[in-house]
């Protein structure tokens, strides 16, 4: 058997003549940039988030570089953000001339940790970008109340959290948040999208010039911008998408529960904890595996595909070096990326592949299995 850690032909597949008429209605009013379908998702996607504005834009990146520099963050300020992400949500506050300051994550989530923030605030600091991450929020009531006392900004990357919850509020909790469509989200398009939501007229409005080389009314430039616009069809695949969002989530919690049943016997791995504030919507099912190198290695010579999110921590990246950050610097970021396995997670996942991808680990960590494993020297894992 053969099982994709993402399967997006069968999504396709399943919707193709929603999203085919969808495209045809594109091509036949030839309305490719800007215009009614992107104005139609950005109004339907704000309306889901509860928030009063959507951006649509190129990217997630996009959308967190824009939101810092609508916040007016530049050169000598600090941003803190967490290690245990990809690497754009540092990479962003670099592109503004800011600099990241990195707060390492919880224990059982992996997402920023609330205690650790506090500890490395400066007179530089101006905000925080917590990482919604794997599908689920950040603690976030703690990180609202840190900003508040020392008058912080946050800009919540929502990029792996469409349609999340803490506390039974829709992310973003703040009413800023930054999304990405690339095709393997939740919400997914047919290239690379994404958006920013907010609440303040004045930061849709900057993100608007921003994106469109600073522009609202054609050949009358107000600031320096870039060309970043969300594409109509990708507009228009994402409003047909939008509507399976909510099912497609719950198929995806239903999916966790059924490999939390089948996993939890194993004492050799830890399996995904929801906090107890959030409604976790599964971007990824991770789970903490000893011997997670050899695990991912067996799974993939019997058909399975996994990925690991994320191996290199990015205070360890080449890229930020000059920072000066060492390992050892965060241990909990450290010790997950040697150890986190994301197994395949998309709605249309059968209970047969399931059972298979659970049998397979099963099998691998059987008492049989394990004798071998030790007599079987090999890096640590």
């Amino acid at each position: 058997m053969n099982i994709a850690f993402v399967d997006l032909k069968r999504q396709n597949q399943l919707h193709q003549t929603e999203l085919l008429t969808a495209l045809k209605k594109i091509i036949t009013s030839a309305q490719f940039i800007m215009g009614q379908p992107l104005e139609k998702f950005e109004q339907q996607f704000a309306r889901f988030c509860g928030t009063k504005f959507c951006v649509g834009l190129n990217s997630g990146t996009d959308a967190l570089e824009f939101a810092l520099r609508a916040l007016d963050i530049k050169a000598g300020d600090e941003i803190i953000t967490a290690p245990n992400s990809y690497f754009s949500s540092a990479m962003v506050i670099s592109k503004v001339g800011a600099k990241p300051v990195f707060a390492d994550v919880d224990p059982q989530t992996f997402t920023i940790d609330p205690q650790k923030v506090a500890l490395v605030i400066t007179k530089k600091t101006k905000a925080i970008i917590p990482v919604h991450l794997y599908g689920q929020a950040a603690d976030m009531d703690p990180l609202i109340k840190i900003a508040r006392q020392h008058k912080l900004a946050i800009i919540e990357d929502c990029c792996q959290a469409h349609g999340a919850r803490y506390k039974a509020k829709v992310l973003p909790v703040t009413g800023l948040g930054a999304f990405s469509f690339y095709p393997g989200k939740n919400l997914g398009s047919f290239g690379d999208g994404g958006a920013l939501v907010t609440n303040d007229p004045a930061i849709a409005k900057k993100v608007q010039l921003l994106r469109n080389d600073g522009s609202l009314q054609k050949y009358h430039h107000l600031i320096i911008g870039n060309k970043s616009r969300l594409d109509t069809v990708q507009a228009a695949i994402l409003s047909v998408k939008l509507k399976h969002l909510n099912r497609w989530n719950n198929l995806r919690r239903r999916h966790a529960q059924a490999y939390t049943r089948k996993l939890k016997s194993i004492s050799a791995i830890n399996l995904p904890i929801e906090a107890p504030y959030n409604r976790h919507i599964y971007h990824l099912y991770v789970i903490n595996a000893k011997h997670r190198d050899r695990l991912q290695k067996h799974l993939w010579s019997l058909g399975i595909e996994t990925g690991i999110h994320y191996p290199v921590p990015i205070h360890l990246q080449p890229a930020y070096a000059h920072l000066g950050y060492k390992k050892g610097d965060f241990p909990v970021t450290e010790s997950a990326a040697k150890s986190i396995l994301s197994l395949p997670m998309f709605p249309e996942l059968t209970d047969t592949e399931i059972n298979y991808i659970a049998a397979t680990i099963r099998k691998f960590y059987s008492p049989h299995a394990r004798t071998t494993l030790r007599r079987s020297p090999s890096k640590r894992s």
